[in-house]
């Protein structure tokens, strides 16, 4: 009886370690080939051109530094907000009746003088804009990357709206409410609607300088993001960099 026992035993020992052998066999082979599927991956993207994960990622980081760099300059350049028909911050649309009474009763000068203060104010605040930029740059993820990749022609300014719009509005309006009362906007906003009052022709409305200054700024400078990325994409010209060449060859 000992002795059948301990065949039973010796045989399923047997068994075990045979199993156990087949197994980290297979799972080496298993590892072997995927090792060897992802070298030949690697090597057809190699023979084709086609850039990996990490250039792509990298690429796409690049291009949104050069992106932004370039948006943010312009718009922070000595007339980057007023001499730009796109992006020039009009009257706000309540003061639009107020605008053109005054005009017509020969206040055009201060009328234009309101207009371009606030225009200086958005291009004080711009540059604050770059570091905001660069944070979200360093926190994209592969499949912020992916997306940004496979979207349209303004994926990556729909990406920052998304990731830096809050951040950028807390930033730019005490920089704008400050730069409102340095350039004189609040100063020239009443002396200009004095004027207008005196006319008996309109009323004076309720607006929120530093708050539309600061939207119609932010509107502005993404804007000017989307024209970047859109010449990237699409523009040879504009892939400043071997990198960007790669992958945004077309």
């Amino acid at each position: 009886m000992g002795s059948y026992v301990t065949f039973r035993m010796n045989l399923i020992k047997t068994i075990v370690i045979t199993l156990t052998s087949c197994f980290c066999v297979t799972a080496t082979v298993h590892a072997g080939f995927l090792d060897k599927a992802k070298e030949f991956i690697q090597k057809e993207n190699a023979a084709s051109g086609r850039p990996d994960t990490a250039t792509i990622v990298a690429g796409l980081k690049e291009a949104l530094a050069v992106g932004t760099k370039n948006a943010v300059t312009n718009v922070s350049a000595l007339d980057g907000y007023y001499r730009n028909p796109q992006i020039k911050i009009p009257m706000p649309k309540n003061l639009r009746k107020t605008e053109r009474i005054l005009r017509n009763v020969g206040l055009r000068k201060e009328v234009d003088r309101f207009v371009l203060s606030m225009n200086r104010a958005a291009e004080k605040a711009a540059p604050r804009a770059k570091s905001i930029f660069i944070d979200a740059v360093k926190s994209m993820t592969f499949k912020d990357a992916k997306n940004i990749l496979r979207g349209g022609n303004t994926a990556a300014t729909d990406y920052f709206k998304r990731k830096t719009y809050k951040k950028l509005y807390g930033s730019f309006k005490p920089i704008i409410a400050s730069a409102t009362s340095q350039v004189g906007v609040t100063r020239k906003y009443k002396g200009m609607m004095k004027k207008a009052a005196s006319t008996g022709l309109v009323k004076e409305p309720s607006v929120d300088l530093d708050q539309y200054v600061t939207d119609k700024a932010l509107e502005g400078l993404f804007y000017m993001l989307a024209q970047e990325e859109h010449k990237i994409r699409t523009d040879p010209a504009a892939r400043v960099t071997e990198l960007l060449k790669k992958v945004f060859r077309n």
